[in-house]
């Protein structure tokens, strides 16, 4: 019985939640906090623990992810003012030339998805897209879906981004083997979605493009940095992160290699590293001052506050689900079911995903659920992650920002864009989950 009141109380805690969200409009942190509060006490948790559960959620949400977070946007946001994305983006496609025109735009949108928030992605590289498929003469639409397809990838599934970072804190994973393994899951997911079906959508050539989307600045081939290191530089963390997780694999954990690596390899180490080079190649070296690349870090910074706050207080709703005992009483369930703890908690991300708009909070809300499976079901850290972060990049429904931003920009009908990003994000995240699936028999 107490099995299905923990599932009736998240239940209607998430149903809350979408409530709050669509109908009272009501901004997520509060509306998160209150679902916290909701869950807790239907849970009977002692109502002297719960404001400390809160605490601890939104303090180590924001202890892994707000340094690196904020390290991200402000390395993001030098890339866009120096050139460094459009270098990036003409060279590749420069090239790949006309025949693999789609190829290159997926592997620029993993870049940027990776470098870049997801909106922000998006907003630089449709205009450069689209003014591509005019000269090239290609429907916009099939140059479209790649670019996405990529960017929404990259963004879910990689460090530093919000949704991953949260992840790689809740299940304590490292973050090295995160870029390793989810290499392998996002090259068939790309392929799959961006280049495989365009193919199939009918019709393509067929769709209106609003005029509102503003080009980008156009740099000359002087003001933009060299491509190396446009490409180098937001890779920076990544690179040492991989590099110190197979150093570490190789080296006795007591050993000073071992400790250095460790060091290095952090997220917010390498991260760091990654913003000083960049201020001297995308800034100094570019000609702006102090004050000009303090006054685009306070900028990138006060664009993601808003991120980094809804995402401590979906911390604060996951700890909850632990602390309250929801997460072992799924465990129990789960003890005599034959669904793989993988596909339970897509299924759940998705859900979430669909019910509240919200990637990364999904993600966050069933890493509390699934927590207490690792150890209960020998399942890897590493592909639990991956699948929950697949699930959190999926078909998304009207009151999406990602579904909105794409609709509205490119001007698009809602059955068009069901039709374009619904399908690309749901092939992308089934086919994630099948990848985790297969690897999870040798992993």
């Amino acid at each position: 019985m107490d099995v299905f009141f923990s599932f009736l109380w998240v239940a209607l805690g998430i149903l809350l939640l979408l409530l709050f969200n669509l109908k009272y409009k009501m901004h997520n942190i509060l509306a998160l906090l209150l679902v916290a509060l909701f869950v807790g006490l239907m849970e009977r948790m002692d109502i002297g623990k719960i404001a400390t559960t809160i605490e601890s959620g939104v303090g180590s949400t924001m202890g892994s992810l707000a340094l690196i977070v904020a390290l991200g946007a402000v390395i993001g946001k030098l890339m866009t003012e120096s050139g460094a994305s459009q270098r990036i983006a003409t060279t590749i496609i420069d090239k790949f030339g006309i025949k693999y025109l789609q190829w290159a735009l997926v592997l620029i949108g993993i870049i940027f998805g990776m470098a870049m928030f997801y909106e922000v992605a998006f907003l630089i590289a449709a205009p450069l897209v689209i003014s591509i498929a005019k000269e090239a003469k290609i429907p916009y639409m099939k140059l479209i879906i790649p670019t996405v397809t990529g960017a929404t990838m990259g963004h879910s599934l990689f460090p530093p981004q919000p949704g991953p970072m949260a992840l790689v804190s809740a299940f304590n994973v490292d973050v090295g083997q995160v870029y390793i393994i989810g290499a392998i899951v996002i090259i068939p997911s790309v392929i799959c979605a961006g280049i495989i079906l365009p193919k199939f959508l009918r019709n393509l050539d067929k769709l209106p493009l609003a005029d509102i989307l503003k080009a980008p600045k156009k740099f000359t081939e002087e003001e933009m940095p060299k491509f190396g290191t446009s490409l180098l530089v937001p890779l920076i963390p990544a690179i040492i992160m991989v590099i110190s997780s197979i150093v570490k694999f190789f080296t006795n954990e007591n050993s000073m290699l071992y400790k250095l690596v460790s060091f290095f390899g952090s997220a917010e180490v390498s991260m760091t590293i990654a913003l000083l080079v960049g201020m001297y190649f995308f800034g100094i070296k570019r000609g702006m001052d102090g004050q000009t690349i303090q006054t685009h870090m306070s900028k990138a910074i006060s664009e993601v506050a808003n991120v980094i706050l809804v995402i401590a207080a979906g911390g604060a709703f996951k700890q909850i689900i632990i602390d309250s005992g929801v997460g072992n009483n799924i465990v129990k369930v789960m003890e005599h079911s034959s669904l793989s703890p993988l596909i339970l908690a897509w299924i759940l991300t998705v859900v979430i995903r669909l019910m509240t708009g919200q990637g990364a909070v999904s993600a966050i809300t069933v890493a509390g659920i699934m927590q207490p499976m690792l150890s209960s079901f020998n399942v890897s850290p590493v592909l639990m992650l991956l699948a929950i972060a697949c699930g959190s990049n999926t078909i998304t429904l009207m009151y999406d920002g990602g579904f909105l931003l794409f609709q509205q920009t490119l001007g698009i009908s809602m059955k068009d864009t069901f039709k374009t990003w619904g399908l690309l994000e749901l092939v992308n995240s089934v086919v994630g989950l099948i990848v985790c699936l297969l690897l999870s028999i040798v992993i």
